[in-house]
Parts: C-alpha cells; sequence; structure tokens
C-alpha cells in the first residue's frame, strides 16, 4: 500500500530541516525562500514496540516495520493559487498526497528570515488555508460547471454531482474546512474524483526553539485553536534538535533526550501520528524468515489485508489464522496459544483488527 503525507507550509518555516530529521534523505535547507522546488521523497519506518514483542517470542532473521511516504514539497506563499511563487506546481505536488503535514514556525530567529517578515502562526495558517481552499473552490467551480449542462436535462447522477459540488463550495465560502464536513457517502463518491486538498487529513507540526519543547509559548497556542478549530491534531518538536537526534546512534541518543526531559524523540511521535490521520492499522506477520507489520485501512476484510502482501492474495484468499500480540506475550509460544484456544481460524468475512498475528492460506 503506497499512502503519501506531504510537508507543507510557507518558506524558511523548517520544512526541510523537519524532512531531513524524518528521512536522513539530505534534503536542502537553507536560509532562503523555495530552497526547495523539486519535491523531495522518503520512507519513513513507523516505530512500533509490538515488533519487538514479537520477536522476543519468535526467532527470525529480520523484523520490518511499518513505512509511510513523506514528501516534502516547496513553500507556499500568499498569491499561490493565483500562480505566485511556485503557484500550481506545488498545488498539484499537494494534490497527489493523501494527507498534508503543515509545519508552522513557532520560534523567533532574527538569523533565520521570515517571508513576511515576522512570526505570526495564526497569520502563516490562514495564509495556507486560504491559498488551499481558492484552490479547491476552481476546482469545483470548473467542475460544477462541467455537469450542470447535463444535469439540467435531468440525469440523476449529474444532478446529484453538481448538488455536492454546490454543497463542497458553499462550505469553503463560508470558511470551513472540508475535512471536517460531514458529507453524505454519496457526496464523498461525488467529490472523492476532484482530489480537493482541503478534503485531506491535516496534522498541524508546530515547529519550536529548543526552550519551548513543551509547546507553551503563545506561538504553539496559536497553533492548537487553529487545529481544534479544523478538526486536526498538533505535533510539537524542534525541527533543529530532531536533526542532532537523527544522527545519533542509540546510546547517544538516550544520553541527548534525557538531558531534554524527552521521553522518545519527537519525530516517532509524528511518524506515528502521521499513520494515524492516513487511517492506517498494523497486522503482522512472524515467520523463520522475518517478522514484519503491514498497513491496512480500519473496517478491511481479511482477504483485502492480504491483498497487501500480494494483490493475488487477496482473490485466492482461503482462511486466516490469527491472534493477538497480547496472547503471544500470555502464552510465550504459538503452540501454547493454540492449545489454549486463542488461535482463531477466520473467513473472507472477518475484519482485521489493529495488532493481529495472521498466518494466510492462499489458494492456487
Amino acid at each position: 500500500m503506497s499512502l503519501s503525507a506531504g510537508i507543507v507550509g510557507l518558506p524558511n518555516v523548517g520544512k526541510s530541516t523537519v524532512f531531513n530529521a524524518i528521512t536522513a534523505a539530505g534534503a536542502e535547507s537553507a536560509n532562503y525562500p523555495f530552497c526547495t522546488i523539486e519535491p523531495n521523497i522518503g520512507v519513513v519506518d513507523v516505530p512500533d514496540e509490538r515488533l519487538e514483542k514479537i520477536h522476543k517470542f519468535i526467532k527470525t532473521d529480520r523484523v520490518l516495520p511499518a513505512t509511510v511516504k513523506v514528501v516534502d514539497i516547496a513553500g507556499l506563499v500568499k498569491g499561490a493559487s493565483k500562480g505566485e511563487g511556485l503557484g500550481n506546481k506545488f498545488l498539484g505536488n499537494i494534490k497527489e498526497t493523501d494527507a498534508i503535514l503543515h509545519v508552522v514556525r513557532c520560534f523567533e530567529d532574527p538569523d533565520i528570515v521570515h517571508v513576511d517578515g515576522r512570526v505570526d502562526p495564526k497569520a502563516d495558517l490562514e495564509v495556507i488555508e486560504l491559498e488551499l481552499a481558492m484552490v479547491d473552490l476552481d476546482t469545483l467551480a470548473k467542475a460544477h460547471e462541467r455537469v450542470s449542462k447535463k444535469a439540467r436535462s435531468g440525469d440523476k447522477p449529474s444532478i446529484e454531482e453538481r448538488d455536492a459540488f454546490a454543497r463542497a463550495m458553499g462550505e469553503l465560502e463560508a470558511g470551513s474546512a472540508l475535512r471536517k464536513v460531514e458529507f453524505t457517502v454519496r457526496e464523498r463518491e461525488a467529490l472523492r474524483p476532484l482530489f480537493l486538498i482541503t478534503m485531506k487529513p491535516v496534522l498541524f507540526i508546530a515547529n519550536v526553539a529548543d526552550d519551548d519543547l513543551e509547546g507553551l509559548s503563545e506561538h504553539v497556542a496559536a497553533v492548537r485553536a487553529h487545529a481544534e478549530k479544523t478538526g486536526s491534531q498538533v505535533i510539537v518538536l524542534s525541527g533543529s534538535i530532531e536533526g542532532e537526534i537523527a544522527g545519533m546512534d542509540a546510546d547517544d541518543q538516550a544520553v541527548f533526550l534525557a538531558e531534554y526531559g524527552l521521553e522518545e524523540p519527537g519525530l516517532d511521535r509524528l511518524a506515528r501520528a502521521t499513520y494515524e490521520i492516513l487511517g492506517l492499522r498494523t497486522y503482522f506477520t512472524a515467520g523463520e524468515k522475518e517478522i514484519r507489520a503491514w498497513t491496512f485501512h480500519e473496517g478491511w476484510t481479511a482477504p483485502q489485508a492480504a491483498g497487501v502482501i500480494h494483490t493475488d492474495f487477496e482473490k485466492l484468499f482461503i482462511r486466516a489464522e490469527v491472534y493477538q500480540v497480547d496472547d503471544l506475550i500470555e502464552h510465550e509460544s504459538e503452540a501454547a496459544i493454540k492449545a489454549a484456544g486463542k488461535l482463531k481460524v477466520e473467513g473472507r468475512d472477518f475484519v482485521m483488527k489493529d495488532g493481529c498475528v495472521c498466518h494466510f492460506l492462499i489458494g492456487k
């Protein structure tokens, strides 16, 4: 399953610094606007302590976590929806992602220029949200015009599309984020092919100074207030500190984190939160060769989840043997789990649950 989250924000808010720390991919980071022109792409491991718990009882050659693709997209400026800055190129890159990681500058530093000459998270957020809304309004207006003629002839699907587009336009014009609007199933089906940016889930990243790791400043408070209003989450981290942590070995990391009173790198929290906003869950396979975390959407059946391993597995699925990680911790082996009656045999209608360990039987 290839799902991606795009890192966005104004120029010089720390997008590429955060991206570098997440992926260690070496995206260019400099003190001038539009340093990132082509999107940088990295694959991020999703930390999951359950993998090591499984590995404690099932020895194997390798342990593979779930991953999420992260895209560092060029900085947006006021007027981008009308072609300012990198304009439509930037916005086209956002449309191709599944979720948005919106980095907001919440630190003061006279040596790092702000595109508008001042640090004001509330204003920065409003600029980005307005530009994204303007793009969606333009997309919806064109789609509405396209289907209206056919709708006037009485074509029912076109009428439904027209009405869905009109409602979404009205919500945007009223200042609502579409991701927070409760659309009907049919409305969502009509809107889905438009890849509307403001319907994508958003995670706000408050990039703070080294002395505000708990996010107690007024800048962070402004981000939290906006996130609450628009139905989103906030992660607080320092891009500069996370960059240092990412370059350390495990022992040095532990010492460094202790010095700052941190239990784990902020990037671990970020990876998990990104996974969460994409609506993803995890099941595991475990055998002699590898223990691996696999990604699926909440509500998927066992055949759909098996299809993540190989597309043929969904079609040829026969049954799954399933238990939970907690069962393995309690009984310490798969044989003991089976003896205790905790190993379940499930068919095609089984809805996969987060934390399942699975063995699939696939036909030919």
